[in-house]
């Protein structure tokens, strides 16, 4: 069995999630906190990829990164950065498809916290960034594990997105359920056999975790 395309496909979940936080925080805190006329239209875009199919997504990844288009071109040119059939391109892909995954927990999360609780953090003396990491944030543990659990899952299950934008790769861009794919197409059952159980094992793994831990049963579980 070749265990690169999990070990691709776990380095990839990773790096999402880890720059997805960074990304979906300060979005998540502006959507719950704003009165802008601008929130439907950036939730709507943000939760794009729930409902489009993953391909479509992907194709315009493609267009859009492809070096024969000016975006994709001035990456290539000035920058040195190739999107296209890359893990890059994987990765920046995977950080917009998984985007509502993480953004709609935490801004769920931050928007139940009372208004009265922010508003003391100010009168404290405290600032956005501190009430956020020091009062809103350990408030909403929950909501931000499921953010995390939530992106990372559904990064490891990515086909259509990561096939279209990465290719077929072996070593690059092969991830895990193109693996799959690639031994059902072989006949090749007892390796796609292999491949999906693990993929299955993990994930029912983590879920489990964080249903767990959201629903406080560790501890009946020990009684």
């Amino acid at each position: 069995m070749n265990w690169e395309p999990l070990v691709l496909t776990f380095k990839l979940a990773l790096f999402t999630t880890l720059i997805l936080l960074v990304v979906a925080l300060p979005l998540a805190r502006w959507l719950s906190s704003t009165h802008s006329k601008l929130k439907p239209v950036i939730e709507t875009l943000v939760s794009m990829p729930l409902v489009l199919p993953p391909t479509v997504l992907g194709f315009y990844f493609l267009i859009a990164f492809s070096p024969n288009n000016f975006f994709g071109n001035w990456l290539e040119e000035w920058l040195g950065i190739k999107l296209v059939f890359s893990f890059t391109g994987l990765l920046v892909a995977s950080v917009l498809y998984s985007l509502p995954f993480m953004v709609h927990p935490i801004q769920s999360g931050l928007s139940s916290i009372p208004k009265s609780v922010t508003e003391a953090a100010y009168v404290m003396g405290k600032s956005p960034l501190e009430t956020l990491f020091k009062v809103q944030l350990p408030q909403i543990k929950p909501a931000l594990l499921t953010g995390i659990v939530l992106s990372f899952a559904h990064t490891v299950g990515e086909f259509g997105v990561v096939l279209m934008i990465g290719g077929n790769i072996p070593g690059k861009t092969k991830v895990a359920s193109i693996a799959i794919y690639d031994e059902v197409e072989a006949l090749n059952y007892e390796a796609a056999h292999l491949y999906s159980f693990i993929l299955f094992a993990i994930t029912f793994c983590i879920l489990l975790a964080i249903y767990l831990i959201n629903g406080n049963h560790f501890k009946s579980l020990w009684k």
